[in-house]
């Protein structure tokens, strides 16, 4: 038995001795993105960072940033590491570069500077405008080598919302719909209960949606037509802030949106109006276009993640700007006949999977 792991421990040995650089480098950013999965989504408004300190070819610690506010991913990657006089000889692979400001938490740069390590990997530059190539620098002027881009498309992937936020001021925007095979959400109604098209799995896979995105959002027509809570009742975790429109403040306030059990903003035309608890009222000025100044505002709270579910005229208008990023869309095998149709995507869409779920199949849609 002995003899047997020494000969699996050499023809180890010589795996290692067969790798390139670059494709050593491309194992260990993989593992490290493989952790910063783990942080989704309480790392957020931060992004998901994972890193790997490697020492002979051999991972000697690891880290992740677990929650906003903690200590990042390279601290609790050095922080894990036993023997630290290891580290002078040693790399650490890091999704995201290396912060080299004072926010909740110390630079990491600076860490990773005082700890001597010898080499830094890194997956992509931080797009955020108090880093952004600040943090390489500081690494290169004290001397220690510095290599960017290794699986940089991956590491783009896991700050897609991060990313979205600082370079288009605008929170990632997710559209929801259910649609029946002939395409239709809905019979036209002006009450009664709507068409049910998700089966309880799939109802599931919203609320786990809803708990991993910072806010949510319906139409007026929607809000009073099927009276949402927005809720996040059939997985654990957070709840969205809840936004809806109402222009005229036509909306009964005996609606689950005004219970005050869940933050709720509602943008709306008028400028006289008596906040709720939990529930604040703002006035879109008369020059804005509401979706830009309901995305600016989002902005300006720090809310980096968007889910549009209904209505029809609610999505398309978003659509039909081109303000989203990805959509989701369950599709049942029945026909309806009908009534309310789907809303419409437009050009450069790429249909990234679909899953059956019953008899359902979810598409998710990603916008070029």
């Amino acid at each position: 038995m002995n003899k047997i792991i020494t000969f699996e421990h050499k023809n180890r040995n010589k795996e290692q001795m067969y790798r390139t650089k670059e494709e050593t480098d491309i194992m260990f950013m993989r593992r490290a993105i493989e952790l910063a999965q783990k942080g989704f989504p309480y790392a957020e408004p931060n992004p998901l960072v994972g890193a790997v300190v490697v020492y002979n070819g051999k991972i000697i610690g690891e880290g992740y940033h677990r929650r906003c506010g903690g200590p990042h991913a390279e601290v609790n990657a050095v922080n894990s590491v036993k023997d630290k006089n290891l580290l002078s000889q040693a790399t650490i692979y890091v999704t995201l570069e290396p912060c080299s400001h004072y926010g909740k938490t110390p630079p990491c740069a600076d860490m990773l500077v005082r700890n001597n390590l010898k080499r830094v990997v890194v997956g992509c530059i931080d797009p955020f405008a108090k880093v952004c190539g600040n943090g390489i620098n500081k690494l290169k002027e004290a001397g220690i080598e510095v290599t960017v881009g290794v699986c940089e498309n991956e590491c783009l992937e896991l700050i897609k919302r991060f990313r979205t936020f600082h370079e288009q001021k605008r929170p990632y925007i997710t559209l929801k719909w259910a649609q029946s095979a002939d395409g239709y959400i809905d019979m036209e109604r002006e009450s009664g209960n709507p068409v049910i098209i998700s089966n309880s799995f799939t109802r599931m896979l919203v609320h786990k949606m809803r708990s991993e995105s910072a806010a949510i959002m319906v139409g007026t027509n929607t809000a009073r037509l099927d009276n949402p809570s927005l809720t996040n009742r059939y997985w654990c975790g957070r709840n969205p802030v809840r936004i809806v429109i109402d222009r005229k403040l036509a909306l009964d306030k005996s609606l689950h949106l005004f219970d005050g059990s869940v933050p709720t903003m509602v943008f709306t035309d008028l400028k006289e109006y008596e906040n709720r608890n939990n529930v604040e009222y703002i006035t879109v000025p008369d020059n804005e276009y509401y979706i830009n100044f309901i995305l600016k505002t989002l902005h300006e709270r720090n809310l980096q993640s968007l889910i549009v579910e209904g209505g029809r005229a609610t999505l398309q208008k978003f659509i039909d700007k081109g303000v989203w990023d990805e959509a989701k869309v369950e599709t049942a095998s029945f026909i309806i006949g009908n009534g309310v149709e789907a809303p419409v995507l437009k050009n450069h869409i790429m249909l990234s999977s679909g899953n059956c779920f019953g008899s359902t199949i979810n598409h998710y849609i990603r916008k070029h």
